[in-house]
């Protein structure tokens, strides 16, 4: 699926809102998360800034790997409401 297309009804687009190196994974598809959980961690300028989930959710793809190059603005989780 390419990075911008079109999500599903119930889906949510977690993006970085800068640009770094992906550091860590914590979630992995299919697992359920609460709003505030830690989806990824993001390093840049030396510190660790963590995505977290805006709502109670199912991970259905995670779109980076440790040590990836992430852009500002890039999709890097797909949730679905639950």
């Amino acid at each position: 699926m390419g990075e911008d297309a079109p999500l599903t009804a119930g889906q949510h687009a977690i993006e970085s809102h800068i640009a770094g190196n992906l550091w860590q994974v914590q979630v992995e598809e299919g697992a359920s998360v609460k709003a505030g959980d830690i989806l990824v961690i993001l390093e840049s300028m030396k510190m660790e800034i963590p995505l977290t989930a805006p709502r109670d959710g199912v991970v259905r793809e995670v779109r980076v790997q440790p040590g990836s190059p992430v852009r500002a603005g890039q999709r890097v989780v797909v949730m679905e409401a639950v």
